[in-house]
């Protein structure tokens, strides 16, 4: 699913939402989201899931190219953990999708 798809889905749910609020809506939440991990944040949406950062130490790596040694620096990067309910529920559709 795309977020052109989201909006579509948003909109079409909610009839009173024109295709310009939905999008703005997205938006919105989209941006809040990432300003919160970009201040350190951790974001919580229970029966969803939780996003938080992650912290990749530094290390050396290889140019392929080359196969000199490379200095890779730290790195934080965004991480997903699935809540249970959503674990749960993928599994049983998937699992309903398959025996048929």
């Amino acid at each position: 699913m795309t977020r052109s798809d989201l909006v579509e889905e948003l909109a079409a749910r909610f009839g009173q939402l024109t295709h310009r609020d939905a999008e703005y809506a997205v938006k919105t939440i989209l941006d809040a989201m990432g300003d919160a991990l970009v201040r350190g944040h951790r974001i919580e949406i229970r029966g969803f899931g939780s996003f938080s950062i992650n912290r990749r130490p530094p290390r050396m790596g290889r140019n392929p190219r080359s196969g000199e040694s490379v200095h890779i620096p730290e790195k934080r990067v965004p991480h997903f953990k699935p809540g249970k309910a959503l674990r749960e529920a993928v599994d049983e559709r998937t699992k309903a999708m398959t025996t048929k």
